[in-house]
């Protein structure tokens, strides 16, 4: 069921020549298929499933906190739902050199491609760019006495880290994102 899942949402940012005709149904939420962006790794582009747009927006997922603390393991719901933080090099993919897409622990939404994955040294995968702008989520956080931008899934809400500007060219960020909130899904 789990790769199912991920199956599903690695089509979210699909490159579909023409809208799907089936609608997939996620708890009230249907789910279809639009051409949204050519920026799109091929592992995406390539896949047959329905994405998570209808009518060119992304659809939201919505549930109650008792059924994410059902879905989710306990430290992926202390970071994904409650904006906790794992710590640095605990993670299973900040050191991870695998080609693929990353996507939301969440709702599988994918956020990341590896081609956009570098070395940062803090202990956390670090991107230069999402997939697509429309899959992120950005608002200010200034928990800690900081001001910084937090990184949400567009699609279900979830924290992911934070986005700072002292990143790589071309686009001089870096998505500072925690392990936990995210799956791998290998090319």
């Amino acid at each position: 069921m789990k790769y199912l899942i991920i199956l599903l949402a690695i089509a979210a940012c699909n490159n579909a020549p023409s809208p799907a005709e089936a609608l997939v149904k996620e708890g009230s939420n249907a789910v279809a298929s639009t051409k949204e962006d050519s920026n799109i790794p091929e592992i995406v582009s390539d896949s047959i499933v329905p994405a998570q747009y209808l009518d060119g927006k992304l659809v939201k997922v919505e549930k109650t906190e008792d059924t994410w603390k059902s879905e989710l393991k306990e430290e992926e719901f202390r970071v994904l739902r409650k904006e906790g933080t794992e710590r640095a090099f605990t993670g299973d993919l900040w050191n991870n050199h695998e080609p693929g897409i990353y996507v939301c622990a969440g709702c599988g939404l994918p956020l990341f491609a590896s081609e956009t994955k570098f070395e940062s040294g803090t202990g956390w995968p670090s991107f230069f760019k999402p997939i697509r702008t429309d899959c992120i989520a950005d608002k200010t956080d200034n928990s800690y006495g900081m001001d910084r931008e937090e990184v949400e899934c567009a699609r279900c809400g979830g924290h992911q880290g934070h986005v700072f500007p002292d990143g790589p060219p071309p686009t001089g960020l870096r998505y500072c994102i925690n392990s936990v909130s995210l799956n791998f899904v290998k090319q």
